[in-house]
């Protein structure tokens, strides 16, 4: 981080970036991965003066990133403190810790910058992300998003600021379409890597970010997923075509350790599209305005605020198809995610109950039932927060049940979690993490010290559960 604008390598203007070279013997840095995390990495190097390389092995960067439906998390950020939202770090990293995660200090420096990061994002991006939902795990509204679409809308703008600075500066170059094959080594230090490029092997040269994203799209029998969690090939996933652990085989190439490659989460509000249900690749939606998860008599089973892992828990007991249940109030807060989701196919309009219940094959009594008792139990909770019967998340009793748009869910794995070990010396030098399902930014180098100047970003970091 920076205490003045003047240390930085970049100045920022109204219509975009523009760079300005200190030196023209700048450290290259290479950055292999074009997600949000990796992009991230790029700025910062950039901010830093240096010099970097982003290569992808896709036509355009973007990633996993593009695709995040809920937001980015944060805690203490001025757009909670204008909307009277009593958060703190202090109260993100006990989500976080409760959620299972075994590294303290990394949890606290994720959730010390979760805000500080966000007003970057912002200011820097000139985004706006004011709208604050509370999803699964969090004890307070924390993840942040604007009226649109926010991973693509934070990637895309996240990209064209980059994309600028290459068109007026060498200090930074974007390689799409560059798959990496072998870092390079020489005397105990990654010099770089060799990627290929339209059929030809190049070198990039520097010290190397490894921002690959997770596994999740590899369903070969040699994939990670087939070597740590076979028990799972089965189930679909949400991650994109490219997430198939080339970081991960890249530092293990060169001996670097692995940890918690078995710790695949599982994510329960998947959308199936109705004429191909068995499709590998699924859509994700984590709205966190309000649907109600339904099962195939139309009865909710479940609280829609627990974390995943419970979630998950309740599906695997419960009788499918799942459906989530969004009324009119809930559409008007999240419309793009709406439209864009019914172009898709994997969510319907319904103009009225009894067309849903005609559709859901159940009496329209039963799904008014749930509904109102869900109502109810909201009432209660409000004027009694402490007489439920049921412990309500993160503190206080609850009178729901234990801890009209319509798509149909399954269960999945989102993402297939860390990824490269850790040293102890770790040296962030830009520290940020979207506390659902997003990216962490987060720059350390590889455990078991076998090279320097190696480093992971992004979902390659571990014990940081999403």
């Amino acid at each position: 981080m920076f205490s003045s604008s003047e240390s930085r390598g970049i100045v920022w203007k109204e219509a975009g970036v523009m760079a300005t070279s200190r030196s023209s013997t700048h450290e290259q840095v290479v950055v292999v991965g074009g997600g949000l995390a990796g992009m991230t990495a790029t700025i910062s190097v950039l901010e830093s003066g240096g010099r970097v390389v982003l290569l992808d092995k896709a036509s355009f960067c973007g990633g996993n990133s593009m695709k995040a439906t809920a937001g980015i998390s944060g805690a203490g950020t001025r757009m909670q403190m204008q909307q009277g939202i009593a958060d703190s770090s202090e109260l993100m990293m006990e989500d976080t810790l409760r959620g299972g995660a075994s590294s303290t200090e990394m949890v606290r420096i994720l959730c010390e910058n979760s805000g500080p990061d966000l007003e970057w994002l912002q200011s820097t991006f000139d985004l706006d992300l004011s709208l604050v939902a509370r999803l699964g795990g969090h004890s307070q509204p924390r993840t942040h998003r604007g009226r649109g679409f926010p991973g693509m809308t934070i990637t895309f703008a996240v990209l064209q600021m980059l994309e600028k600075i290459a068109e007026g500066s060498d200090r930074v170059r974007i390689v799409s379409g560059a798959r990496v094959v072998r870092l390079l080594v020489e005397d105990g230090q990654c010099m770089g890597c060799v990627y290929q490029k339209d059929g030809q092997e190049c070198e990039g040269h520097g010290p190397v970010v490894v921002a690959t994203g997770g596994f999740g799209a590899d369903f070969t029998e040699t994939s990670l997923l087939a070597q740590h969690r076979p028990d799972l090939l089965h189930l679909p996933t949400t991650s994109g075509r490219h997430c198939t652990g080339d970081g991960i085989k890249l530092g293990q190439s060169i001996g670097a350790g692995t940890v918690d490659l078995e710790w695949v989460q599982l994510h329960p509000t998947g959308l199936v599209k109705p004429d191909d249900p068995d499709a590998k690749f699924k859509y994700l939606i984590d709205d966190g305005v309000g649907s109600l998860i339904v099962n195939a008599d139309g009865r909710r089973f479940v609280n829609e605020f627990g974390r995943r892992d419970y979630i998950v828990e309740q599906l695997w007991k419960n009788k499918p198809p799942f459906r989530l249940l969004l009324n009119q109030a809930g559409t008007a807060q999240i419309p793009w995610h709406c439209e864009h989701y019914a172009r898709l196919g994997v969510m319907r309009y319904y103009p009225s109950g009894e067309e849903l219940a005609r559709d859901m094959g159940v009496p329209l009594s039963v799904l008014e039932a749930t509904h109102e008792d869900h109502y109810q139990a909201a009432l209660q909770t409000e004027d009694d927060p402490d007489g439920g019967p049921w412990p309500a998340f993160p503190s206080g009793r609850s009178w729901d049940e234990a801890s009209g748009k319509t798509g149909a869910g399954k269960r999945f794995f989102h993402n297939a979690l860390p990824g490269l070990g850790l040293g102890q010396n770790k040296t962030p030098l830009r520290n940020s993490q979207d506390g659902t399902n997003n990216c962490c930014l987060l720059l350390f180098p590889l455990f078991r010290f076998v090279v320097s100047f190696l480093f992971t970003v992004g979902w390659l970091n571990p014990e940081v559960p999403r």
